[in-house]
């Protein structure tokens, strides 16, 4: 008897990995806001400056973190997709 195994595409598993770090960078933005330390003035990418309330702070961390790892994987996934899968041999044909 054997089993089917149901497997993940790897790009879906990439995805929701990034979706729940950029969740989780709002949801420590969120805190952090809430916590409210004397010196917090996010300003996104140093020129539009966002509200030192948590959902300010909230935001600043998705939208960094998101487009700072949207970028690596980006760059991932265009490398992977022109790399050779065969892993530089050559199949005996």
């Amino acid at each position: 008897m054997s089993e089917q195994v149901a497997e993940t595409p790897g790009e879906k598993v990439v995805v929701q990995m990034y979706v729940i770090i950029v969740a989780l960078a709002g949801v420590m933005g969120f805190v952090l806001g809430a916590i409210r330390p004397a010196d917090l003035e996010p300003a996104l990418f140093g020129v539009v400056a966002l509200p030192p309330t948590p959902f300010g702070v909230a935001l600043y961390g998705m939208i960094t973190v998101g487009i700072g790892l949207g970028v690596l994987l980006g760059l991932v996934v265009y490398v992977s997709r022109r790399t050779d899968d065969t892993g530089g041999r050559r199949n005996p044909e």
